[in-house]
Formats: structure tokens, C-alpha cells, sequence
């Protein structure tokens, strides 16, 4: 066993146990730190597959969609994640029922579908050809999408707030205190 491959298992067995935790721990920032670092495990797993592009993607995209569900969190719900207890699985038997159903759906789906054959070779970068495939005819959308997250970020932003300083101050901003300073 190489170092490639022990370092490949690591990777797996951490994004597994991490995933676990998210269902295990008590807190939603907790949870959401035990998220984050499962994709990045599985992020390093894939680049440690020699598909680097899709690691580094994997692992940017993942971060940063933990980094704005933390500050969601904070901004809706007007808590502090690390504190407040709570549990990310609702009715235990119901949830355990359907993900042994699931799994034993989709694993015996894996093992027992006659898998084609191979036709032709993989091409000599598959990297490239991934990343030709992915955004070739989907860079208008993924354009699109940035956009749109940024603005949902923005909106979010400000349908959170419910007073600032225009609000407290009025028109005339030349005002060195505002009216209701002492009003908290």
C-alpha cells in the first residue's frame, strides 16, 4: 500500500465519520463545521484520484457554502449557533427506516445492474475534458448563478437588518447623535 492509497483511505474514512457527526452532535454550528470538513476530506480524496480540478472545486464550493450557511444561521435566526442545542435528525425511527431503505435500494441497484462495457479510451486529460463538458454549454448558467447568489447574499442582508442609520437619522445626516440614542 502506497502513501497515495493510505492517504486516499484516511481521507475516506474522515469524510465518512464526519458526516456521521453531523447527526451525531448537539449544535447546528457544530454540525456545520462536521459538514464542512466532510467535503473537504472528500474533496482531498478526489484530488488525491489525480482529478485536481474537481477537488479544488469540491473543496472551494463546499467552504464556502458552509461560510454562508453560518452566517445565515446567525442572520435569520438571531442566534448563536455554537450555543443553541439541537438535533439535525427528526423522528429517529421514521429517519432510520428510510436510509437503511434507501441504502439497500441504491447498493443493490450497484451491485446488481449489468454494467456496460467500455467503449473506446478515456482521453489523454481528463481533467480538461471534464471541465470542457461542464462549462462549455453551461457558462451562461453558471455566470447566471453567481449573480443570482450574490443577490440572494445582498437581499438576505438586507431584509435582516431592520433598522439603519438613514432610518435612525432621517434625511438630514448632518446630525452628529441621532434622536433615540439612548433608546435601545
Amino acid at each position: 500500500m502506497t502513501s497515495t492509497d493510505l492517504a486516499f483511505w484516511l481521507c475516506a474514512v474522515l469524510a465518512v465519520a464526519s458526516g456521521v457527526a453531523v447527526f451525531v452532535v448537539d449544535s447546528m454550528a457544530r454540525a456545520t463545521y462536521a459538514l464542512a470538513s466532510s467535503f473537504v476530506a472528500t474533496g482531498l480524496a478526489v484530488l488525491l484520484l489525480q482529478q485536481s480540478y474537481l477537488g479544488a472545486v469540491i473543496v472551494l464550493m463546499m467552504v464556502m457554502e458552509m461560510a454562508v450557511m453560518a452566517v445565515y444561521m446567525v442572520m435569520f435566526m438571531g442566534m448563536n449557533p455554537a450555543l443553541m442545542p439541537m438535533s439535525m435528525v427528526h423522528s429517529h425511527r421514521w429517519a432510520i427506516g428510510v436510509s437503511v431503505a434507501t441504502f439497500v435500494t441504491l447498493g443493490s441497484g450497484a451491485l446488481l445492474v449489468p454494467w456496460p462495457a467500455r467503449r473506446g479510451s478515456p482521453p489523454p486529460d481528463v481533467t480538461a475534458a471534464l471541465g470542457r463538458a461542464l462549462m462549455e454549454s453551461h457558462m451562461l448558467v453558471m455566470m447566471t448563478v453567481g449573480a443570482v447568489m450574490v443577490a440572494t447574499i445582498v437581499v438576505g442582508v438586507v431584509l435582516s437588518s431592520h433598522r439603519t442609520r438613514y432610518d435612525r437619522f432621517g434625511d438630514d445626516l448632518r446630525h452628529r447623535d441621532p434622536a433615540d440614542r439612548g433608546a435601545r
